[in-house]
């Protein structure tokens, strides 16, 4: 829909859009435009910011109140650059200055339309994403039958365990499998088991007693009494001490647990998931964790793969960061340039998923305008990924072995895909499969 009091320009802005192929509305006052928004869903409007007693930004609000999906291009003259600059910061897409250029109507619009195509493509994953397991991002093989489990699971109280890289997101996982549990009415309590002393883990796990030692003024439920009729999630268990190993295997058999400085136990019915980046049963058989806990533990096993496994998840998962912290800072970006998308595709992620939203979050920082480029990326990653190039060479080499070096490379960071290579390349596909013919690679 186009919204101007001015004739000349209305007509003029509906003649450019309709030979594009655009469906156009065109009224020329905002009370017009409102009625219209009430019965109507639309995609894109374009409104002048000054028309009548219902301005642009009346006009604004009652679209993204209808939908806040719905992209608002402000026109603007000459002495309402800084208003229109003020609205693009809340919720307009652009504004255009008058007097209005086709061509750069021309490209505004279709940049609008780019990211609104952008939006449904990512809330059409993460539909596709969540139909099984809504908190857990991705569509990889891998992250499926990580869903799949967690549902074939929904009716069993048995003890999970959770096992992968640090960042791969196994509390994410854990708190899935409690949401679709038994157990999702109790309480989720997660706890890292690296992080205290064994003294503090037993009196954070178990509770204390009135007296029970220096300070203790008054009695004090642990964990396990705390989430009794829900979860306890206990994260890095493989960093447990062997005493209070040997102290939770007795709280899972006997179901009960005795504070520090208590004479009777306390009954408790809690689900235990645990979570570990050791491997406990090689670590059972040597002696450094019990293997009648890894037992205990055990009895479901979950594992969680880490990113550059799952490299497909890479641009969804990158949006979703993109938009929390856009939102977070009060930001108005829209994207990534496919050179970041295929900068991301590619780098081999140490710290997983964790790390990957370290980036986007700098990038976001980092980035003034509506899209992520490669300049907003942290100078580690970029340093890190020359590097990684360099080192492979050897000796003086051609021109050409270097650039079919620095191809096969490439190919081999993005597991052999195509389209992600060729943004990173920054060619287009033909150009790819020409030198890859050229240089006889096997496709």
């Amino acid at each position: 829909m186009i919204v101007d009091d001015e004739e000349i320009a209305l007509k003029a802005l509906k003649r450019i859009l309709q030979s594009e192929g655009y469906d156009v509305e065109a009224v020329s006052t905002g009370k017009k435009a409102i009625k219209l928004i009430n019965t109507k869903q639309f995609d894109l409007i374009l409104t002048d910011l000054f028309i009548d007693e219902i301005d642009g930004l009346d006009v604004l609000a009652a679209a993204k109140n209808r939908d806040p999906d719905t992209a608002v291009i402000l026109l603007t003259g000459h002495g309402s650059i800084d208003s229109a600059i003020e609205a693009t910061k809340k919720e307009a897409f652009h504004y255009l200055q008058k007097p209005i250029r086709p061509d750069e109507v021309r490209h505004i619009v279709k940049r609008a339309v780019e990211n609104l195509e952008l939006i449904a493509r990512i809330k059409e994953l993460e539909t596709k994403s969540s139909r099984d397991v809504g908190s857990i991002i991705g569509n990889s093989p891998k992250i499926v039958d990580v869903k799949k489990l967690i549902r074939r699971i929904e009716d069993s109280e048995s003890n999970v365990l959770i096992v992968g890289e640090t960042g791969t997101g196994k509390e994410l996982v854990a708190r899935a499998i409690h949401e679709f549990s038994p157990k999702k009415r109790g309480r989720f309590l997660a706890f890292n088991c690296a992080s205290f002393t064994e003294d503090l883990l037993a009196n954070e796990l178990f509770g204390h007693e009135k007296d029970a030692f220096t300070g203790a003024t008054k009695s004090r439920a642990g964990l396990f009494e705390s989430a009794n009729g829900g979860t306890v999630f206990l994260d890095e268990v493989g960093d447990m001490p062997m005493t209070m190993q040997v102290k939770l295997l007795r709280v899972i058999q006997e179901r009960e647990v005795l504070r520090v400085g208590g004479n009777s136990s306390i009954p408790i019915d809690v689900r235990i998931i645990a979570a570990t980046n050791q491997d406990l049963k090689k670590q059972s058989t040597t002696g450094t964790f019990r293997q009648d806990l890894f037992f205990r533990l055990n009895v479901i096993n979950i594992h969680m793969p880490s990113l550059n496994e799952r490299t497909e998840d890479i641009p969804l998962l990158a949006s979703h960061f993109l938009r929390y912290y856009s939102k977070k800072i009060d930001k108005q970006i829209t994207g990534f340039t496919d050179e970041v998308v295929g900068l991301l595709s590619g780098y081999q992620y140490p710290g997983n998923i964790r790390e990957l939203e370290n980036i986007v979050e700098h990038a976001v920082s980092m980035t003034h305008g509506e899209t992520i480029k490669a300049e907003s990326l942290p100078k580690d990653l970029m340093d890190n990924d020359l590097f990684m190039f360099q080192g492979q060479t050897d000796g003086f080499k051609t021109l050409e072995e270097l650039e079919k070096e620095y191809i096969r490379w490439i190919l081999d960071k993005v597991e052999n895909k195509k389209t992600a290579a060729s943004k990173i390349l920054g060619i287009d596909r033909a150009s790819l499969y020409r030198k890859l013919k050229r240089f006889k690679f096997d496709n």
